[in-house]
Formats: C-alpha cells, structure tokens, sequence
C-alpha cells in the first residue's frame, strides 16, 4: 500500500484540484498521510500568485524531505506548470507537472489508473464544499503568471456540473463556485451559457443547499445572479468577493484590467448594495504596483470609504518572473508599501465594525464550520463569522438570532428563531 502525503498551497481552484487528486488517489489504492515520516510518497499543489508562496514552496518540498529521506516528491500546479528547472532540482521530487491530471499523478506514483473516478463525490472533511465550473482565463493582467499557468478559458458543461453538485450536496451545507475566471463561464459553450444560467440551474436542480460565488468581477454579475441573491439568498449567499485592484484607472489600464473602470465597478456594486439589505462584500486590493503615485492609491482609498465593504485581501505587488509588469518601472519602496497596506486595513476594518453592528439582534443563516475549546465556528450567508457555545452538538447549517458581543464578535443565538 502507498502511503501519500498531499499538500495544497494557494487558492480554492487549487483546494478543489487537490480534493480530485485525494479521490483519485484513494481509488487507487493510496491511503493519505498528514506526516510525512509516514509517507513513502508526497503531491505537493504549487501556486505562482506571488514570490513568498513560492519560497513557502520550496521550504516546504526541502523540509519533507529531510523528514523522510526516501520520498518521492511530485510537485504539481501552476508553480510547476512554470519551472525551468529549480523546482525539478529539490531533494526529492521526481515529476514536476503542469496541471494536476489525476492519471498522470498516479503514473508517475506507479500506481493504477483504471478507475480513476469521474467527478468529486465530496470533499474529505467541512461542510463546505468547491465546485470548479471552469479553469484557465482570456485575460492578461500584467501583473499575473496564471494565465500563462493555467491556459486558456475552459468551461465545464452543465451535464457535467449539475450530477457533481448533486453529490456534494448530499454531503455538505454549502457549495462554493470556484474556478479562475468565473464570470467567463460558458462563453466558449455558446447559447444561452452565461454564469447567470449556470447558477440558476443550480439552484433549480440541486436543492437544500447554499451555492455562493467565489472571486468573481463586479461588472460580471449579471441580473439573473442579482435577482438570486436578492429573491432566494437561502440558495445564492447574498456575498460578493469582486476584485478591485485599484480605484485608480490609470493604475487599473497599466495593470491590463481594461474592461472596466473604478466608475463601473462602483456603480455595479451600488446596485447590487441597493436592492439586498444584507450584502458581505470584500476584495483583492494591490498595493504598490509599479508606478502607484500618493493620488493612485487616494483614489483607491475613495472607492473603499464609498462603497460597504466588509473585508479586504490587500496584498502588496510582487513581481513575477516574464510578466508585463516587471517592465513598467521599480515598485514602490517597502516602507510605502507597508504604511499604505496598513491604511487600507485600518479603513476596512472600521467599515467591517460598523456592520457587524447593523447586524446585531438579526437575523442569519449560519453554515457551521468547527469545533475549537468549547466553542462552534461557523460563517453567515452574508460572509460573517460567527461562534457560539458548543453546548450541544451543532447542525451543519441553521437560523440564527446574531448578537454583537463586547469585543466587536458576532454570536450566534439558535435558540432564538424558530
């Protein structure tokens, strides 16, 4: 029997990927370690985003095996789909392979491949889920190295996303539309394929759970998604993670983003905030791109205050090797990177604080998450975390009364809704 350790760095299309290879793996036979003294063998899913995850990477791939000296290493992901050479260099890696095709996983590991599964039946442990509904982008930000990871736009079809919902939905409170570039689902499938239609066949034919929209870009909400948030958030998780970027447009042209402007993405989201009366709503910000001037980054502060963002990832810029980016000049230095960042994060959490106290005395629909020292976490549809006491055993999903406690956290009362 092979023993496997399988590791997962970066985002959901990743996590998702990684579910399909543990199912593939464990049809073949393998059983999944977490240790790796334990392992003979070790799936590593790379991700190129930025340089810090890259060394995270290779720390990790060097510490496995100084653990286990005899592992065979296969590194695989968007890191791997660009190596020329160093990660293929490590101590211990035997493949580095673009992609995360299960059989050819399992060919390299020496396993069989013969009844490698056909969609993801469930995820391993949570009680949510992703469902990649397509892979790769037609976009060609200057800043980013996963177009060139990951290829072109592909869609799944219906008659593939619709049984695998199914599935997981008899396991799990929540499923989670993942991918690269979601809002692009179904333009290479023709007709009436739009992530609108996606979403509402869904919904129609998988019922009893919460779909909710990962990363996806303002100006690709359309209408038949608004009305779901709006008329059924039970279904569609009134909760949108649109990435932003910059509230600069000149920044935003700079960094490839042509189809939209900070106007557009604000007047899209003022609509949405309008007709749903609770709206989670957060973003990517880039900090420090080539070029950023004291006004750039002041335009992009007016879009935060403006719109009801409840959180931000703010990441700083990293350049990536062979991008457009790393040809438009020196980023910023450190220190207005940092100071910059850090105003941005103050910003938003003072907008998050002034939420959660609108949220307080009403109403949610909590997903549970976890158990940690006497307390139960969970998440609302409308992205918040809540935690209640783990008196008695929680259901994966249930209506909540939210109570805003003195440290500014939410809790969730079941007592108290019928």
């Amino acid at each position: 029997m092979t023993r496997v350790l399988l590791h997962t760095f970066g985002c959901k299309a990743n996590q998702y990927d990684s579910e399909v290879l543990r199912q593939a793996l464990e049809a073949a036979g393998a059983t999944i370690v977490e240790d790796p003294e334990h392992a003979d063998a070790a799936v590593v899913n790379s991700c190129t985003v930025t340089h810090v995850g890259e060394g995270k990477l290779r720390g990790f791939v060097r510490k496995i095996a100084r653990r286990q000296p005899r592992i065979r290493t296969v590194i695989v992901g968007c890191a791997a789909a660009l190596d020329d050479g160093p990660l293929a260099a490590l101590p211990g890696v035997t493949a580095v392979l673009g992609g995360s095709e299960p059989r050819e996983v399992l060919h390299r590991l020496a396993l069989p491949a013969a009844d490698v599964p056909v969609g993801l039946r469930r995820f391993q442990r949570g009680t949510r889920a992703w469902l990649k509904i397509q892979d790769g982008c037609d976009e060609h930000c200057t800043f980013c190295a996963t177009t060139r990871a990951r290829g072109a736009n592909r869609s799944r079809t219906l008659e593939d996303l619709v049984p695998e919902a199914g599935a997981l939905a008899a396991h799990h409170a929540e499923i989670v539309l993942t991918g690269v570039h979601i809002g692009t689902w179904g333009r290479d499938l023709g007709g009436d394929c739009t992530l609108g239609h996606l979403v509402e066949c869904l919904a129609e034919q998988v019922p009893d759970v919460r779909f909710r929209l990962s990363s996806v870009e303002a100006t690709e909400v359309d209408d038949r998604l608004a009305r779901l948030m709006t008329g059924a958030p039970e279904r569609l998780a009134p909760h949108l993670h649109a990435p932003l970027q910059s509230g600069s447009d000149a920044v935003l042209r700079r960094m490839g983003r042509h189809w939209y402007t900070a106007g557009d993405y604000r007047q899209r989201v003022e609509t949405l905030a309008a007709a749903l009366p609770v709206f989670g709503l957060g973003a990517d910000v880039m900090v420090g791109f080539p070029g950023e001037s004291d006004a750039d980054f002041a335009a992009t502060c007016a879009v935060v205050e403006h719109l009801p963002f409840t959180y931000l990832h703010v990441f700083p810029y990293s350049e990536r090797p062979a991008t457009a980016a790393a040809r438009l000049g020196p980023p910023l230095e450190p220190a207005v990177v940092r100071e910059r960042s850090a105003a941005l994060r103050d910003l938003v959490r003072r907008k998050a604080e002034r939420y959660a106290l609108r949220r307080d005395a009403s109403a949610a629909d909590v997903v549970t998450l976890s158990r940690t020292a006497g307390w139960y976490e969970g998440i609302t549809e409308d992205f918040l975390s809540v935690r209640w006491p783990a008196t008695t055993a929680a259901p994966p999903r249930f209506a909540a009364l939210l109570a805003r406690e003195p440290d500014g956290s939410l809790r969730a009362h079941r007592e108290h809704v019928a």
